[in-house]
């Protein structure tokens, strides 16, 4: 194939130029959980433009984020091929080598990248789930909020709301007080009805002992997902109490996963029924799909966490795909910040095809009043 002037070839399009900013929401509510108590968050927003075009991208965490993408993988991507979204995403990794990858390095990997397929998406006019090869045309999602903060009327009001919504799963925080989390998953089953699905997450609050006991208590209001009852580093705590739960009660966990060895260690050892994988921390819509890969070669099913709508698009693309979060904080931010945000319809989500990429744009004099 006969190169351009500049020697690139002419299907290849240059990355010119990559932008950075940071956004501080605050909550509507004080929230927390087992562990962790917060009353904002922050989402680190990339946009990547090429030939004319600009692909979105985020993840949630820190404004150190930020920093490495600005002073590390900003000069890593400009003038690659926009194309070449793999090369990128290795060529990232090995620029934070030194930088201790797991963590706030592996979120900024994963905030370019998710720009980075949007980009391509959109340099080819198509949706980002096309170009992914999706799998399915919707993705299902279970309501996720119930903070241990919440008053009982919060927490019935907020599970019961998505219930009449026609969301058939809902998700509580657990943890922070065991014994009071009887009465408030009674509350929750009560305000849900008998044929929504109740899942409870500890966040890795509750010892192995604790664990099990709470698992028995859990049963008794048809609790049918408990996730991270134990450390997710525990991986023979999550074995034990997997091994031990009652049947029909799932133990998922893997959403602190930034790198394959980590999912592949979970999986290893036995210490999930469902998988977890967060792609604004797995290193991007990359990682997130490699993950999916490493749950189908065991035949396992794969949870999206949290951010739903960067979620969406991969989602569909994911054979072994259970289903995302759609987690309360994240789509109150995602709402106040970007255009193209997909609603639940039936307990799911569905991409608009119409629109090229992952179909975000970003409302900048929104954002705006949010920024560092």
């Amino acid at each position: 194939m006969a190169a351009t002037a500049v020697g690139r070839p002419p299907h290849e399009v240059a990355v010119d130029g990559i932008d950075v900013a940071a956004f501080t929401v605050p909550t509507d509510a004080p929230e927390s959980d087992g562990t962790a108590q917060w009353d904002a968050t922050t989402i680190v927003v990339v946009e990547a433009h090429a030939g004319g075009h600009t692909g979105l991208g985020y993840t949630y965490g820190n404004s150190a984020t930020g920093t490495v993408i600005e002073s590390v993988l900003r000069d890593v991507v400009a003038g690659r091929d926009a194309m070449a979204v793999g090369a990128a995403w290795e060529a990232m990794g090995r620029a934070c080598r030194n930088l201790g990858r797991p963590g706030v390095a592996s979120m900024a990997i994963a905030a370019v990248d998710t720009a980075l397929w949007d980009l391509k998406a959109r340099l080819l006019d198509l949706p980002l789930a096309t170009v992914l090869d999706a799998v399915r045309t919707a993705v299902p999602v279970y309501g996720s909020g119930g903070f241990t903060s919440y008053d009982d009327g919060r927490l019935a009001e907020q599970l019961g709301g998505w219930a009449e919504e026609g969301i058939p799963r809902v998700k509580m925080k657990v943890g922070r007080d065991p014994g009071r989390d009887v009465e408030r998953m009674r509350v929750a089953r009560d305000a849900i009805g008998p044929d929504v699905q109740l899942f409870v997450d500890a966040n890795g609050a509750l010892s192995r002992k604790e664990a099990l006991a709470f698992a028995v208590r859990a049963a008794e209001r048809g609790v049918t997902w408990l996730e991270e009852p134990v450390s997710s580093d525990d991986l023979e705590g999550l074995r034990l109490v997997r091994d031990r739960a009652p049947a029909g009660m799932d133990v998922a966990a893997g959403e602190y996963g930034y790198m394959l060895p980590y999912f592949q260690g979970m999986l290893a050892a036995g210490a999930v029924d469902c998988l977890q994988a967060d792609a604004t921390r797995c290193e991007g819509i990359t990682g997130f799909l490699r993950v999916a890969a490493l749950c189908q070669a065991r035949s396992l099913e794969l949870s999206a966490h949290c951010g739903p709508a960067i979620h969406l698009h991969p989602c569909c693309a994911a054979p072994v795909l259970r289903h995302l979060e759609y987690f309360h904080d994240h789509v109150r931010i995602e709402h106040r910040l970007f255009d193209g945000v997909a609603e639940p319809v039936d307990g799911a989500l569905h991409p608009d095809l119409s629109r090229p990429g992952n179909g975000l744009e970003l409302r900048r004099a929104d954002a705006e009043r949010y920024a560092h």
